[in-house]
């Protein structure tokens, strides 16, 4: 004889599969790990820094035109 499953059970467990695989198919495509996440963080505040050392401060620019 077989076994009596539920099948409001079996649905449902089908169902989280299916999005588990569907988790797991998205991260591979879309996910970066931490060394990545970091190293991009990294390049991006060094950058900032970079573009912040060459503001001119003090300097006030013309309006072009002159004053009216």
């Amino acid at each position: 004889m077989s076994e009596i499953i539920n099948l409001r059970q079996a649905r449902k467990q089908r169902a989280r599969a299916e999005d588990r695989n569907e988790a797991t198919a998205r991260a591979a495509k879309f996910g970066r790990s931490k060394a990545e996440k970091a190293l991009e963080e990294a390049r991006a505040g060094k950058a900032r820094a970079a573009l912040d050392g060459h503001k001119l401060d003090g300097h006030k620019r013309e309006p072009e035109g002159g004053e009216a």
